[in-house]
């Protein structure tokens, strides 16, 4: 598989998240080469906690395939996920996990924990990290640049690696 090419179309939907003004995260899921479920951050936008790029992308693809586990599918995410997607990627039991940018504040995979690679969980997945980082990382420093700018989040700090 070609990470690079699937983490660009990962950008391609958080960069439709910050056209709409959500943080912006997106994610595809891929089995056999093929895209079959695509999500960008709207927790804003549906008024739900569970709005995160990764879980949408997980639902969409769960609708493909017409099952909810994904062990031989790779999801692209251009953020490392939080303790909810990790977990929501663990109870699915997915195959290969692959993120752009490190999350130090909230990151679950590998920043403040690891839990998709925890001996201790059921289940376990390939990670691989740091594709693309940097234009994962630069579209949310953008976005929260902005916001600090309009005042929106003046308490609100982001970091990302």
């Amino acid at each position: 598989m070609d990470d690079t090419l699937y983490m660009k179309e990962a950008l391609k939907e958080a960069e439709k998240a910050f056209q709409k003004g959500e943080i912006p995260v997106g994610a595809v899921m891929v089995r056999s080469g093929e895209i079959i479920g695509r999500g960008s951050n709207n927790r804003s936008l549906e008024g739900s906690p569970l709005g995160h790029a990764e879980i949408v992308a997980m639902q969409d693809a769960s609708k493909v395939l017409n099952n909810w586990r994904f062990d031989d599918c790779v999801l692209y995410v251009t953020l490392e996920p939080c303790v909810m997607c990790a977990g929501a990627m663990v109870q699915s039991r997915l195959g290969t996990l692959v993120y752009g940018a490190r999350d130090p504040k909230a990151g679950a995979v590998g920043s403040l924990y690891d839990i998709l690679r925890d001996p201790r969980m059921y289940h376990r997945c390939i990670v691989r990290s740091g594709i693309l980082k940097e234009e994962c990382a630069e579209l949310l420093r953008i976005f929260f640049q902005k916001r600090r700018k309009e005042g929106a989040c003046s308490i609100l700090t982001f970091a990302i690696e």
